[in-house]
């Protein structure tokens, strides 16, 4: 299965500035398969090491900080000479040896030459309280769950990839019907690369769910495993939460929802708990949709989105029927599974994003994003049915900015308005961020 970061990972290879490389991101996104597909792709040799499981590569680490007597050493263990140029040294749950991920910055000040990719289950929580991460001395990257575009490409639909990357909206919207199919189908398989390698190989919509049934359980494991044990029972309660949060009409993250006078300082680490380990993203409301949007950014009110539309469908019992063949889904649980989709299709562009909402008025604005040199209001409708009257409202209120419609809808531009099919408006998005580049 290809993924999109992968071009990421060759200009990393191709770069004169290269430094050891940290691919981040949340447990069974795929960074094992993805780093061990580019050392064999892309070098020579590949020299990879599981700090959990192997012992001896463990013991390496602990016995030397030395970056020449850790490659040979390295080299003998692998039976493999690690070379400059042509070997890829893969360091995999990295977490587990903490002077490996110290051994990163010798690596970077001392054998520049050698390439060197780490990554690790829960890296990110590792990560959050080490003194020793090698700050400045390494490069680092973020996978996510596989994108709608990607699942069309593993579903063998990479022509359709492409007409949405082209932007051709007459090809695009000829096409709308067999769009929103992958896309129903998308909604109840989700992004997570197991899930989606099983769905393109059977077909089996029961395997689907028992294997993101499995991922959920696993994530569960890791709560008690790796989490403060203190922290355990608010971290499962933010988690458990988030299916009924989402579902609310607004969907502003309330304390409240979780038990009866919950307040903030009790919860806050247990929320950048599961934001470390990729499980959750953390949308901030702007007091203002000006640029720059951060400037206007409110620590106080935030909304809370899991990391894949599969997982939260599994969580949900939603079946397979009600995905695939009902008329309403789009629209159903208050519009949950379509904001979800619009938030995770998001992440990884570089796009900041936000959401709006006015002070003594009930205009709420779902998203704001921040693109190339100008803002955008977003709103995401769930359905056809596109009456709604907190766009138009702030629209009249600040005509210097051009609103963004996601719905179901094919492309049509209002002027004042633009309405982008959901299946399609990550890359446009994408596109509209990119022209401070074009020529």
């Amino acid at each position: 299965m290809e993924r999109d970061i992968y071009k990421a990972l060759i200009e990393w290879k191709k770069s004169q500035t290269r430094m050891p490389l940290v691919l981040n991101g949340a447990r069974q996104v795929g960074k094992t398969w993805l780093l061990t597909e580019f050392g064999r792709r892309e070098y020579k040799k590949l020299a990879m090491f599981s700090l959990d499981r192997n012992v001896a590569a463990r013991s390496v680490f602990e016995q030397s900080g030395d970056p020449h007597e850790l490659l040979r050493k390295l080299s003998a263990l692998a039976n493999i000479d690690i070379t400059a140029g042509d070997t890829l040294l893969f360091l995999d749950e990295i977490q587990d040896c903490p002077r490996a991920l110290t051994a990163l910055k010798y690596f970077c000040e001392e054998t520049p030459e050698i390439h060197v990719v780490v990554a690790g289950s829960l890296l990110g929580i590792s990560l959050h309280g080490q003194s020793s991460y090698p700050v400045g001395k390494v490069d680092v990257m973020r996978l996510y769950p596989m994108t709608f575009s990607e699942f069309l490409r593993a579903m063998g639909q990479g022509m359709m990839a492409d007409e949405l990357e082209r932007g051709e909206w007459d090809i695009i919207s000829a096409l709308d019907t067999t769009y929103t199919d992958l896309l129903r189908q998308y909604y109840y398989v989700g992004g997570m690369p197991a899930v989606v390698k099983s769905y393109a190989a059977t077909g089996k919509l029961q395997d689907v769910r028992r294997l993101q049934k499995k991922i959920l359980a696993d994530y569960e494991a890791d709560f008690s495993k790796h989490a403060p044990s203190s922290e355990v029972p608010r971290i499962r309660m933010v988690w458990n939460s988030i299916p009924a949060q989402l579902a609310k009409e607004n969907k502003k993250f309330i304390y409240g929802a979780l038990r009866p006078g919950a307040r903030a300082s009790q919860f806050e680490i247990a929320i950048q708990w599961l934001q470390d380990a990729g499980l959750v993203y953390q949308t901030r409301r702007v007091r203002a949709v000006k640029m720059p949007l951060k400037f206007y950014e409110d620590f106080s009110a935030f909304k809370l989105y899991m990391l894949d539309v599969g997982l939260l469908g599994a969580m949900m019992d939603v079946t397979a029927a009600a995905m695939l063949v009902k008329s309403n889904i789009f629209s159903e649980y208050k519009g949950a599974f379509t904001e979800l989709f619009v938030c995770t299709q998001m992440q990884g562009t570089d796009i900041p994003v936000y959401y709006y909402t006015a002070e003594n008025s009930r205009i709420e604005i779902d998203f704001a994003v921040q693109l190339d040199t100008n803002v955008y209001p977003i709103e995401v409708k769930a359905e056809e049915n596109l009456q709604s009257k907190s766009m138009k409202t702030f629209i009249q209120k600040h005509p210097e900015l051009t609103g963004l419609r996601i719905s179901m809808k094919p492309w049509v531009s209002q002027g004042w308005l633009e309405c982008i099919p959901l299946y399609a408006f990550r890359e446009e998005l994408i596109r509209k961020n990119n022209r401070q580049y074009e020529v």
